[in-house]
């Protein structure tokens, strides 16, 4: 598409020199981000079978691409296994995913479960889906990774996600919590990874368009307006719109838990915090009680 726009043009080859430059750095940066949340938190090992959750989007289209290009050059050897959950979503292009993952040569599922038809039956008009939407989606994709073999689950979620999530759950649930770059299912049965933990959204759709990924638009949820994550997402923009790097701290403060300045007894033991001096008769004699004070 880039190239079909320019080369006619007189200055065809300094926008595709340019073009061609930003999507280098742009892969650089996102591999090296990749690459440092699957260290750091050990989300792929020798002999995994990693099922790649493609819904479609620009993040899925990213996820699949920079492992893809990991696998090649990594020391340790892993499989991939793309899979699509055909949800029958109205206007769902089911030959999209299909045409471009056998395009990459890339192993391939599509499971096709009509949650749209439950999901717009138990919920009102007006409340939002994606409760329901996500809970239906993560049963069918932890029982299809068990019956597959696979040994981690990556999902597309990034570091945006991320610090939407915190606040939608400071905000509406009263809880501080986010979403973890590796997760172990309640059940124990699987191991979800989100390898784009360190990568910034605004980078992933510079690459996603440079790339021309096919995208599909998630119709079901993209449909409904005044979603609070989208309330959320508009808070953070303009956050740092008028503080850039203000969204990286914030992700960072999740990297940089202090219990002992919160409030959870669960986490820190504030009931048991007593003074601790040395016992000498010239510390006792220096102290001072709080009637004496008062």
């Amino acid at each position: 598409m880039i190239e079909a726009a320019t080369r006619n043009s007189p200055g065809a080859p300094v926008v595709l020199r340019k073009a061609g430059y930003e999507l280098r750095r742009a892969q650089k940066n996102l591999r090296r981000d990749v690459g440092r949340a699957i260290a750091e938190f050990s989300m792929i090992e020798d002999g995994d079978l990693v099922l790649v959750c493609m819904s479609g989007g620009k993040d899925s289209h990213v996820l699949l691409d920079i492992l893809l290009n990991l696998q090649r050059h990594a020391p340790i050897r892993f499989d991939l296994h793309a899979v699509n959950l055909d949800q029958k979503q109205p206007g769902f292009p089911p030959e999209v995913l299909p045409e471009y993952l056998r395009e990459q040569g890339v192993e391939y599922t599509i499971l096709e479960q009509d949650t749209y038809s439950i999901v717009t039956e138990k919920i009102p008009e007006g409340k939002t889906y994606c409760g329901l939407c996500s809970r239906l989606r993560r049963g069918i994709l932890y029982n299809f990774a068990e019956r597959v073999g696979a040994t981690k689950i990556a999902l597309g979620h990034h570091r945006d996600d991320i610090v939407e999530t915190l606040f939608l759950n400071m905000f509406h649930g009263g809880k501080l919590k986010a979403m973890p770059p590796k997760l172990l299912s309640d059940d124990k049965r699987n191991v979800v990874i989100r390898p784009l933990a360190y990568c910034r959204e605004e980078e992933i759709a510079r690459y996603a368009e440079l790339k021309l990924f096919p995208i599909i638009p998630c119709n079901l949820c993209g449909s409904q307006e005044n979603l609070q994550r989208q309330a959320v997402k508009a808070m953070l923009r303009g956050w740092e719109r008028q503080h850039p790097g203000r969204v990286e701290t914030i992700f960072r403060s999740i990297c940089n838990v202090a219990p002992s300045q919160l409030a959870d007894v669960s986490l820190y033991p504030f009931r048991e915090l007593r003074i601790q001096r040395p016992d000498s008769e010239s510390d006792a004699e220096s102290g001072s009680t709080l009637a004496e004070i008062v």
